[in-house]
């Protein structure tokens, strides 16, 4: 007994250290973890000014040098369809191979920008029409100044803003854009397919809100085909399974929203009730 009554004093006074030692393992084995963790925290998001900016510098040569594509002009007049679907730009910054060549043989940029098509009562300007001029710096027009004829600021100054730049949304609803959504030439007509109806999404965490899904919303700029299937195969409800950590790494949601659509960092766009923003 007396041994017994030594044993378990002696156990009672050294758990705490015990204990301390096994927390410091673990803290130290976490670390790698922890440290990996906080690449699937969403991307500061720059200047709305900046956001959905592609710069193409594959071209040869210093000059007429690298091409500033805002994705905020072009979607206060077309919808994301018309270019990614009809004209087939790809949804991968750079993946499409779009050089000279191709624009003055009429695809990509070349499709619109022919210096002959008509849009809103003015002609498009030619792109990589071979003669150089100073025409070629409203797209080549990255370390240029005063070359553009467009700047944010300004050109957004009228539009519904948001808690990140413009509400395109907003935009769109009360007819302060009219985004183009057939293009002549370019476009095929079809018959409109019958748009599901909006959904809730369950979050994986009890403690996240479900996201409240408008196929409507996503349709006036998307269409169907831009989405479904490459992006989302076509499924019944719940069998997909959706995360941030694909959002956050462009899969998904990701694959507009973080990179053009509004950013990941605006939680209540998506979960309503959670917080309007995370820097």
């Amino acid at each position: 007994m007396p041994t017994s009554s030594m044993q378990k004093g002696k156990t009672r006074n050294e758990n705490p250290r015990g204990l301390l030692r096994f927390a410091l393992a673990c803290g130290i084995l976490l670390l790698p973890c922890i440290a990996s963790a906080q690449i699937y925290l969403p991307r500061p998001a720059p200047e709305p000014s900046e956001y959905g900016k592609v710069i193409l510098d594959n071209y040869s040569g210093a000059e007429p040098g690298a091409v500033v594509f805002d994705h905020w002009m072009h979607r206060s007049k077309f919808t994301c369809r018309v270019c990614h679907v009809d004209i087939g730009f790809a949804m991968q910054a750079k993946a499409t191979g779009i050089n000279a060549k191709s624009n003055s043989e009429g695809f990509h940029c070349g499709a619109c920008h022919d210096g002959k098509r008509m849009f809103e009562g003015k002609t498009i300007f030619a792109a990589c029409s071979g003669v150089p001029n100073n025409q070629c710096y409203r797209c080549h027009s990255l370390g240029k100044n005063g070359v553009r004829k467009y700047e944010y600021k300004e050109f957004t100054a009228k539009l519904p803003k948001g808690i990140y730049g413009v509400n395109w949304e907003a935009a769109e609803k009360s007819r302060a854009i009219k985004p183009v959504d057939f293009v002549e030439g370019l476009s095929v007509r079809m018959t409109q397919m019958r748009r599901r109806a909006d959904f809730s999404v369950d979050a994986a965490y009890p403690w996240v809100e479900p996201i409240n899904f408008s196929h409507e919303k996503h349709a006036i700029w998307n269409g169907c085909e831009l989405c479904h299937p490459e992006i989302f195969p076509s499924a019944q409800k719940g069998t997909i399974r959706f995360s941030m950590f694909s959002n956050i790494e462009g899969r998904g949601c990701g694959a507009c929203h973080g990179k053009v659509a509004f950013p990941l960092n605006n939680c209540s766009g998506c979960h309503s009730r959670a917080p309007v923003w995370v820097p």
